[in-house]
């Protein structure tokens, strides 16, 4: 089975092939809900995205519910601490708190994808 990933009005979705079903398989991504769909082309798994994505965000609005998932902005990492230590040393050369770095990494890997 391959894993991909679908976006559409900024909601993204796993997408992975099933072999055994012959369809692709999608779920919505970051959200407190789950939400699948499926489609044997990428055409029909696209707009079975696109319309799981606008049914959820109407019944969102019909019951006052926010859509996505709420998150702190805080989160624990586990590192070894051989890898601790070199980025907090790669943040200290650049003059930064090991947060900003780590946050600005984030920042452009998730830009990237």
């Amino acid at each position: 089975m391959s894993v991909n990933t679908m976006g559409y009005k900024n909601f993204a979705a796993r997408v992975e092939y099933s072999e055994d079903d012959g369809c692709f398989i999608g779920h919505i991504a970051g959200i407190r809900d789950v939400i699948g769909f499926h489609g044997e082309s990428v055409a029909e798994l696209r707009a079975a995205f696109e319309e799981a994505v606008d049914d959820y965000l109407a019944a969102c609005e019909k019951i006052g519910k926010e859509p996505n998932k709420p998150y702190s902005g805080k989160f624990h990492l586990r590192l070894t601490p051989d890898l601790h230590a070199r980025a907090a040393m790669v943040a200290e050369t650049r003059g930064k708190s090991l947060n900003t770095w780590v946050s600005e990494v984030i920042e452009k890997s998730v830009t990237a994808a």
